[in-house]
């Protein structure tokens, strides 16, 4: 490879000549963020939803100035909206009054906690607590009072390449956090009304005097296909972009205390029928977590015997190259504040996935006896301490182990820029010395204005008989204004690099990159709302010179003021395989494949009862062709049942011979309640011929607590040796809260 790190330097200096940012510190060309006193309460608004005729809602000042980002950018919000804050000793308060001229029509499509709010008529909030203009939290509902919270790390921001939720220096969007809270909403002749109370230990925050938080509210209107903002943003842009958020000031604060007990306890029916149809195993299990606030913004968290029974199983996928597929974490105790310790290039290069603590490489489960989390901020600097003890399982040779995390990363108030550091140790409790791995690494951003950024990493890590080549490095420039969205990068891994408790898709590779995209949105073109034309490029080297991959896609995506979406690309692929694989017993052999494909994406107006998201390939695949198909269908019933059938399907003819993969899953969900559901994934998978079931029942109390029942069966074709697993379980989780 001929340019390697020289031309990445020379690119990222080209995007900070081209966007005119020549100095450390640029002013922010936002200057006008909107501000809001803070209102202190001596008595305190019932949460029940109504606000109209509320007496001391009435008597509060209100934020009516939304302003449109789509349809019509720039525009006030179609429909009154009416936003009061408020708070109190104990408590944090907001209310809205969401006026509809069309006020039959107002669509709920999900009462679930935590589902997706952009399709239905919404309300939205997010809080900078620490006022660092990078994370916060964000809370919303709809006109059913369903639950929504998030925690936000970095902006919201995670990968390039879009193949994972959470990820950054420490960043994403973590929908697993759930925090205790109320909301109450009202429907009416004149549209719908909230009322959210979040009480202060439910949240991070720095005590004292004459405080600021970062603020922005967000209004959806269904019938518009509509989205308004209290601070206005540049197209690309939403309200996690907090740099660019409105200030909530005058807050007088001080410390909660939060002390928390969370036992369970469980039962399990286990039935093997493979081995004895008529033999059941029974598990009964006990255990604990404890979560204490040692600061407002320091919290520890402590657990025994973990357990995960109630999180739903993994979606099923089938590898169709010869690196390794990503599964995310789903367990909520390591998803909590799961930003602190992401560092690395989200889903490529992690330098710590949590997924390796109490899970085999198989997916297995490992148990856990415990461990623990200190994790929050001191000053402006980001602290996070973990560690966790597994139990060592002897048929299959794991050994206990101690998985321990140091994380700190400092921000620079007000530059988003931070700098931090890393270090990841997995060390064997056995009697053998040399059971260990370590990674130490160093990252950072360097934010110049509100327009660019330059991030990063530098790692190194540490195992028994590898000596040369242990290193992993990433740099990556970005300006992202006005709809433009410019990138340039270099990642390198090194051939000795070994992150045992992370995730590399692929091993020793030099890999530049880069990104070219506009947003142009139109003021008259009838239905036709915004295009978004793009280039990108990657491209995999090894050591030896030789590219592995190479990957250059141009596309345009058409976005209707429907909601209507297509995008229409190419693709033009290079692979050297330089040891031959298979794919469904169908071998690819050794060789250099250079091969173009179509690309084709169809979206839905998701507001609809019935939405579809489908993307297609068609065109050359390794020594042959490919007919790819994927997707999401789904369809609901009023707010309460909703279903989605996720497919991907793959017809391969090679040289070598076809093959056909068909990976379906079936969701089926009913909320009785906004805390009460039924929920079931149906999965099928004709490669490894497994069908899997899934069902929860959940009746939740607070903050994923309460009584859960799972029933999960997995299943193959084999009818003479046939896989045949049935596990039913009975969990109940019950949070005390000390200091209430």
């Amino acid at each position: 490879m001929k340019f390697k790190v020289n031309y990445v330097i020379i690119v990222l200096l080209a995007f900070t000549s081209f966007s005119g940012l020549t100095q450390v510190q640029i002013q922010d060309s936002i200057t006008n963020r909107p501000e809001f006193k803070a209102i202190p309460l001596s008595q305190e608004p019932v949460i029940d939803g109504e606000v109209i005729n509320d007496p001391i809602w009435k008597t509060l000042p209100a934020i009516e100035n939304l302003v449109q980002l789509r349809p019509n950018y720039g525009q006030p919000v179609s429909e009154k909206t009416v936003i009061r804050v408020a708070y109190s000793a104990s408590t944090f308060y907001v209310s809205v009054i969401c006026y509809d001229s069309d006020a039959k029509n107002i669509v709920v499509s999900d009462s679930r906690r935590d589902a997706d709010l952009n399709d239905e008529d919404s309300f939205l909030f997010i809080i900078d607590t620490y006022n660092d203009r990078q994370n916060g939290f964000l809370f919303g509902t709809n006109a059913q009072g369903m639950e929504y919270d998030a925690q936000i790390d970095n902006e919201g921001r995670g990968s390039f390449n879009g193949n994972r939720q959470q990820g950054g220096v420490i960043g994403g969007t973590n929908l697993n956090w759930d925090a205790t809270w109320k909301v109450r909403s009202q429907l009416g002749d004149y549209g719908w009304s909230a009322e959210f109370a979040i009480p202060f230990r439910s949240l991070r925050f720095a005590s004292g005097e004459n405080k600021t938080w970062g603020l922005n509210f967000r209004r959806n209107i269904s019938k518009n296909t509509e989205t308004a903002f209290w601070t206005s943003l540049p197209l690309g842009f939403d309200m996690k972009r907090l740099s660019l958020a409105g200030k909530l000031t005058g807050l007088k604060l001080q410390n909660p205390g939060n002390l928390k007990l969370i036992p369970y306890a469980l039962t399990q029916l286990v039935n093997n029928k493979a081995v004895d149809p008529n033999e059941n195993d029974t598990n009964f299990e006990v255990g604990a977590d404890i979560k204490y606030s040692v600061t407002p913004s320091l919290t520890l968290d402590l657990t025994y015997n973990t357990d995960f029974a109630q999180v739903e199983v993994d979606d099923q996928q089938v590898n169709l190259d010869r690196f390794n597929l990503f599964f995310p974490e789903k367990r909520a105790f390591f998803l909590e504040n799961a930003g602190q310790f992401n560092v690395g290039s989200p889903g490529e290069v992690d330098l710590f996935f949590s997924r390796r603590i109490g899970l085999g490489n198989d997916g297995s489960i490992v148990p856990i006896i415990g461990g623990g989390r200190l994790s929050g901020k001191v000053g402006s600097t980001n602290v996070g301490l973990l560690s966790m003890f597994t139990e060592g399982i002897d048929e299959v040779g794991i050994e206990q182990n101690n998985f321990s995390v140091a994380r700190v990363n400092h921000d620079f108030q007000g530059t988003r820029s931070s700098l931090g550091g890393i270090f990841i140790n997995r060390a064997g409790l056995g009697e053998t010395d040399d059971n260990f791995n370590r990674v130490y690494a160093v990252d950072g951003t360097w934010g110049i204005g509100n327009k660019a950024e330059v991030n990063g990493f530098v790692a190194k890590s540490s195992t028994p008989g590898i000596e040369e080549n242990d290193h992993a490095f990433k740099i990556l420039g970005n300006y992202n204004w006005n709809g433009w969205d410019l990138r340039a990068g270099y990642t390198e891994v090194g051939e000795g690099f070994n992150p045992e408790v992370g995730f590399l898709q692929r091993s020793a590779f030099r890999k530049p990159e880069f990104l070219i995209f506009k947003a142009h949105r139109f003021k008259d073109a009838g239905k036709l709302l915004e295009i978004r034309p793009h280039l990108s490029y990657r491209s995999y080297w090894n050591f030896d010179d030789e590219q592995i991959t190479g990957f250059l896609h141009v596309d345009n995506h058409w976005e209707f003021k429907s909601g209507f979406e297509i995008h229409t690309g190419i693709n033009f692929t290079q692979e050297r395989v330089l040891e031959e694989f298979n794919i469904s017993n169908v071998t690819v052999p050794v060789g250099n494949y250079r091969n173009q494909e179509l690309q084709f994406v169809l979206i839905t107006n998701p507001n609809n009862a019935f939405s579809l998201s489908t993307r297609t390939f068609i065109g050359g695949y390794f020594n042959g062709n490919r007919i790819s198909n994927s997707g999401t269908a789904n369809y609901r019933i009023g707010n309460r049942f909703n279903t989605s059938l996720v497919f991907s399907h793959n017809d391969i003819k090679l040289e070598t011979g076809n093959t056909t993969a068909f990976v379906s899953g079936l969701r089926l969900a009913y909320s009785f309640t906004p805390r009460i559901f039924l929920q079931s994934l149906i999965q099928r998978n004709n490669v490894s011929e497994i069908t899997s079931v899934n069902a929860r029942f959940g009746w939740l109390q607070n903050a994923n607590t309460g009584l859960f029942v799972v029933f999960n069966i997995v299943k193959d074709d084999n009818i003479f040796d046939a896989l045949n697993n049935q596990i039913f379980t009975v969990k109940y989780t019950h949070r005390f809260d000390v200091f209430n």
